[in-house]
């Protein structure tokens, strides 16, 4: 792609592609047709990549139970089984996506579905509750490595902006796809063969991933004036960290204080380290004054908060008060997941029509609405009465989540995908990581059962709303008929 395109391109990105000279290195035989046999190949393999992680996540949430009845763990243990996976692949996701730039994101893309196999397995013969929080600890590191990859993958091979928005739609139904499958499979696989079968399901998908990519990936880097910025990456993974620790510990003060504080104090010594960088920083200065860029996460953060949260506390919730078996659990969630699925495709047309901020904004709202349902419905609850809300929590991910990493990724030059998938992706599981630990500790709070999720359900769904106005402000000054224009050009 010229340098002349880069600068067409919307979203307030005219002073970061206007300071880019270099583009980043890509293998001739890269398809760059989005309809070609190469490039659905290309799209699928990459698509696996969210399978993997997104149906690991959710047979997880079904097996809680399970697994903290085998363990004799209550549900503080529990959370970590989650958490533990979430709080490492967001402290290794800014390192993910350098290591992608700098030494091919196809290579940090193997290794990712490498680790993820081996993980996996370690993860279903587990002795101990501590030692399966370790494997999943790792997996989290696996998925760090797998996920800025496949999305930066997304940034290079597709340069024209709507095409790389229906790329996007398709990789984001793969969510859908996850948590139609993952589920319903997971849930047989519980009652039939027991909690550790499910991770067993990830294994095969990711070895497809490792054998296809060498065949189905284009090979790309951009290493030229860059290089591996340890201090940077120490302090960034400081302040991730103890974010996410913080939230987790939440219900014991002194320590979620100290964390917190701790986090703050490595986050003003990233800004400073980075601040000196300039261009070459981990996390570009320019980047974040992207005001489309800032909303995207934003609300990518609301959406994942109360997102993870639900899908944590509605099994927990069905599985613990005898009202479903894990099976039918997994089957009470099939209907969000569809809705999610079928909706995603069609995002990418809907964007290029009314712009990002709607269907982002638009999108994370419709969440918000779907936990309040559930929220006001949670104290004489029915199954209907939460299917309802728990379909427009799935409608909702369908409108937003393309657009938002459409929004992410079109805002950067080639050379700096990596670094955009990450950012992202820390947002995502930065609000997944909060949502399940400070909406897990409100339901246990609370009392757990019905009254618990009411109150979770009503914070969360204020969390979605708020997300909603920020990032609409953040970015209604985009233009559609702009990126209309740009695309053309």
């Amino acid at each position: 792609m010229s340098l002349e395109r880069m600068r067409a391109y919307p979203l307030g990105t005219l002073s970061i592609m206007e300071k880019t000279d270099v583009l980043p290195k890509v293998r001739d035989d890269a398809p760059h047709d989005a309809g070609s046999r190469a490039s659905r190949l290309t799209l699928a393999t990459l698509c696996m990549a969210v399978l993997i992680a997104q149906i690991d996540t959710s047979v997880v949430n079904l097996a809680v139970r399970p697994i903290g009845r085998h363990f004799h763990a209550g549900i503080g243990p529990l959370q970590w089984v989650v958490d533990g996976y979430n709080l490492v692949y967001a402290i290794l996701l800014l390192t993910g996506g350098l290591l992608a730039d700098l030494y091919g994101r196809r290579r940090v893309f193997m290794a990712g579905a490498a680790v993820f196999s081996v993980t996996s397995l370690l993860s279903a013969f587990a002795p101990s509750l501590p030692f399966l929080i370790v494997a999943r600890s790792l997996a989290g590191a696996g998925a760090a490595l797998l996920l800025p990859s496949s999305l930066a993958m997304v940034r290079v091979v597709w340069t024209d902006p709507l095409a790389r928005g229906r790329a996007l739609g398709v990789w984001a139904a793969c969510n859908g796809l996850a948590f139609v499958v993952g589920p319903a499979l997971g849930g047989f696989l519980i009652d039939r063969f027991g909690w550790r079968s499910i991770f067993l399901v990830v294994a095969p998908i990711a070895v497809a991933a490792l054998l296809l990519a060498p065949r189905a990936l284009p090979e790309s880097s951009d290493p030229k004036d860059r290089h591996f910025d340890a201090w940077g990456q120490i302090f960034g993974a400081l302040a991730l960290a103890g974010l996410a620790a913080a939230a987790i510990a939440w219900r014991q003060v002194p320590v979620a204080a100290a964390l917190f504080a701790s986090a703050g104090l490595a986050l003003v010594l990233f800004v400073r380290i980075e601040g000196r960088r300039g261009p070459a920083a981990l996390v570009p200065p320019d980047l974040m004054r992207v005001r489309a860029f800032r909303g995207a996460l934003m609300a990518t953060a609301g959406m994942t908060f109360g997102m993870y949260g639900v899908i944590f506390l509605m099994p927990l919730l069905w599985i613990g008060e005898g009202a479903l078996t894990p099976a039918n659990a997994g089957l009470a969630l099939v209907p969000m997941a569809l809705v999610f699925a079928l909706v995603s495709p069609l995002s990418g047309a809907l964007t290029a029509r009314l712009g990002h901020h709607v269907t982002a904004a638009g999108g994370v709202a419709v969440i918000g609405a779907g936990l309040m349902e559930i929220g006001l419905t949670a104290r004489g609850p029915s199954l209907f009465e939460s299917e309802i809300g728990l379909v427009l929590a799935g409608l909702g991910m369908g409108f937003a989540t393309g657009p938002l990493m459409a929004a992410a990724v079109g805002a950067v030059s080639q050379a700096r995908s990596g670094t955009a998938a990450s950012l992202v992706n820390v947002a995502r599981m930065v609000g997944a990581t909060v949502g399940v630990a400070i909406l897990g500790a409100i339901f246990a709070a609370t009392g757990g059962g019905s009254a618990g999720l009411s109150w979770a359900m009503g914070l969360g769904g204020g969390v979605q709303l708020g997300a909603a106005a920020l990032a609409w402000a953040a970015m209604r000054d985009e233009d559609p008929s702009a990126r209309r224009g740009a695309s053309r050009s």
